[in-house]
């Protein structure tokens, strides 16, 4: 079961006693607990039958009395404990989670970690209630979730306007909706987001960003790498460093896998690398022009070049500098 699975049940009146989300990705377990929170009870019920509980603070007991007590004029009561990951003595929940109370939905928000599958509360829990691990969802991944993400909302976005808000916010989910929600009140009757937008209303521009550089790298275009590079530095904040290399190398590695796709079919060298099939040509126009030795040679220079930038083998040479060196070097 998924967290979407959940929430769309708990729309339809289909609940368990005990929901247990936990796990590394907060997006979706905050969503299934606000869900929860503002959703399940109507606010006359809510009064009287909703119970929240945080883990640094709550003691056990006090979570399994609330959780036995009857709803008051209502079918149910929502009991929620946030930040179970903090709470003392969280196993002795395990006698309740044995024995639920049918009136009570108890949802657990357990982030950060996992319970131990060898040990009986894990057990307990998985066959009385739901039990939920959600994981980070991959770099790859992050494109198809925003586009979702975007229609689900009503609207759409152009393939570069996807590139540059990815890019700019990375593996932040939360960050993501909140920033396409504030593009959405910004849009007026408008439903297509630009990558226009994307630099007017977040602050990335649509000329110099990291997915520029990349494109720019990968068209062998020293001129216009060097100037997005010294963008850069005249604006340390809007590309750091330490982002900028993880994403060119992460660039290369996929331009290297294209020599072991065998084919030169475009869909299937995306399905290959892992990219979208709109963005596909630059991988393969990168490894035309690069080869295998060249592509080879630029993740060797990339590498070298993350470890002079956190200061190995580095002394007092300026982020701007490296960058401007390891253009020259990988495009010679």
């Amino acid at each position: 079961m998924s967290i979407e699975k959940i929430i769309t049940d708990w729309k339809k009146g289909a609940f368990k006693p005990v929901y247990w989300l936990e796990g590394e990705e907060e997006y979706f377990i905050d969503k299934a607990v606000d869900y929860a929170e503002h959703h399940i009870l109507n606010e006359s019920e809510s009064s009287f039958n909703l119970s929240i509980f945080y883990g640094k603070d709550a003691n056990w007991a006090d979570v399994v009395n609330a959780c036995r007590r009857y709803p008051m004029f209502a079918e149910r009561q929502v009991v929620i404990l946030k930040e179970a990951q903090q709470m003392k003595d969280v196993e002795k929940l395990e006698p309740y989670v044995e024995n639920p109370s049918p009136s009570t939905v108890f949802v657990v928000s357990y982030k950060d970690k996992k319970l131990d599958a060898r040990k009986k509360f894990a057990k307990t829990v998985k066959e009385k209630g739901v039990l939920i691990t959600t994981k980070k969802m991959y770099d790859r991944e992050l494109p198809e979730w925003t586009k979702d993400m975007v229609q689900s909302k009503g609207l759409t976005i152009t393939p570069k306007g996807l590139a540059l808000l990815v890019d700019h916010i990375g593996n932040d989910l939360t960050r993501i909706e909140n920033e396409i929600d504030k593009i959405s009140v910004n849009l007026g009757k408008r439903t297509g987001i630009t990558e226009d937008d994307i630099e007017n209303f977040i602050g990335v521009s649509k000329e110099f960003n990291i997915f520029e550089l990349q494109s720019a790298m990968a068209a062998k275009d020293l001129a216009k790498s060097i100037r997005i590079i010294q963008y850069f530095e005249a604006n340390p904040k809007s590309a750091p460093v330490q982002l900028v290399l993880p994403s060119l190398y992460s660039f290369f590695s996929k331009v290297f896998m294209v020599f072991g796709a065998g084919t030169n079919d475009e869909k299937t060298i995306a399905t290959a690398i892992g990219v979208a099939p709109y963005f596909v040509k630059d991988y393969i126009q990168a490894a035309r022009l690069y080869s295998y030795q060249g592509a080879e040679k630029a993740l060797l220079l990339l590498h070298q070049y993350n470890l002079r930038s956190i200061g190995i083998g580095n002394v007092n040479t300026e982020d701007g500098s490296l960058m401007k060196e390891l253009a020259v070097k990988m495009m010679s």
